[in-house]
């Protein structure tokens, strides 16, 4: 068995800002290059990773591309990991999913079949998983199977991997080499909460950007919207606790009681947090108040949720920040613990199973 002199070498299709890169990178993979079509993402990408982002549509994306990616180096160990946009496949748009959607998870399949890469990764909501309700995820194990590939896929919270966050996802590992499978969990029973990654921050009011950090900044609040934090109770609460008149109307009706205690709440300081979304920014879109701050979670927070480090640019410093374009970068973004351990799987796997090719 031997992997020490050998290259992992590693594409990251759909790489959005870098959280899967970044995780990979910290593991020592040699990630090569990551391809997107948001090309917002480019600066954020590149000046944090020093690698080349290709600013393209997964659809357009040759064989001949990945492979001239890879180089013909030999020993190489080629990764294609990837996460397919996943709104799709989301409970929000359970009805409305069109055929152009499921195109990138198809394609990416085609591009495992046409470059045969030693090891496919790829992640995405758990809710990919229901096979009788997305057969285009039967199809792409199929590929796997048919190209004689071995692969396990779990839905994973990333919480039990210090992630301080909850966070269901499905995580598929395939390898040529023989069974792959993600490392054990390592916070199974210690989770990290919101308490031990933020209440450090300065308290910064709504609409308040930190002296100190420039990415610490809330949303400002409409009035009414600063009127129901206030009367929302600390670390938890949630619009139960309203008066009348602070209620939305679309609450008081019988078929709104459900959605309560989903929106417009505050974190749990000794919980992790809630999934981070694109909107997570936003008050009145989930879970998204501060434990005991009368405002929504800043940018940093969420970065912070997100596993990145301090150091991460998600724009140019020498420019003003866009705060809804940076929540949609850390909101879509694959946590880079998740990335770490994926890498980490990786690696296990290799030094288990091996052999240098002849």
């Amino acid at each position: 068995m031997k992997t020490k002199d050998s290259k992992i070498k590693v594409i990251d299709l759909f790489c959005g800002i870098g959280g899967l890169t970044h995780g990979l990178i910290k593991e020592g993979l040699d990630v090569v290059a990551g391809i997107d079509n948001d090309s917002s993402c480019k600066f954020g990408y590149e000046y944090n990773n020093k690698i080349q982002f290709i600013d393209k549509d997964i659809l357009k994306v040759t064989a001949e591309q990945i492979n001239d990616l890879f180089g013909k180096e030999k020993g190489i160990i080629r990764v294609l990991a990837g996460c397919a946009p996943c709104q799709p496949f989301s409970k929000l748009n359970l009805n409305n999913i069109t055929k152009k959607q499921l195109e990138p998870l198809g394609k990416f399949a085609q591009l495992i079949t046409q470059t045969q890469p030693d090891i496919v990764s790829m992640e995405n909501v758990s809710d990919l998983a229901i096979e009788d309700k997305y057969p285009v995820f039967k199809s792409f194990l199929k590929t796997l199977e048919n190209n004689g590939y071995n692969y396990k896929y779990e839905i994973v919270d990333v919480s039990e991997f210090g992630v301080p966050q909850k966070r269901r996802r499905l995580v598929l590992l395939a390898s040529k080499f023989g069974e792959i499978q993600l490392i054990k969990r390592t916070h199974k029973d210690k989770k990290i909460t919101v308490r031990d990654v933020i209440s450090y921050l300065e308290p910064i009011k709504a609409g308040e950007i930190s002296k100190k950090d420039p990415l610490h900044r809330s949303r400002k609040l409409a009035p009414i919207n600063l009127q129901r934090i206030k009367a929302t109770p600390h670390n938890g609460g949630n619009c139960e606790s309203w008066s009348k008149e602070l209620m939305l109307e679309c609450h008081k009706k019988e078929s709104g009681k459900t959605y309560r205690g989903s929106v417009y709440g505050r974190m749990c300081w000794d919980k992790p947090s809630p999934t981070m979304t694109t909107q997570c920014i936003g008050l009145g879109n989930g879970r998204y108040g501060h434990p005991t701050q009368n405002r929504a979670i800043s940018l940093r927070e969420a970065a912070i949720f997100q596993t990145f480090p301090e150091y991460y640019q998600f724009s140019d410093p020498t420019k003003p920040i866009q705060i809804g374009k940076v929540a949609k970068f850390i909101g879509n973004a694959v946590p880079v613990r998740l990335g770490s351990v994926i890498g980490r799987s990786i690696k296990e796997h290799l030094s288990k199973n091996y052999e240098e090719r002849r």
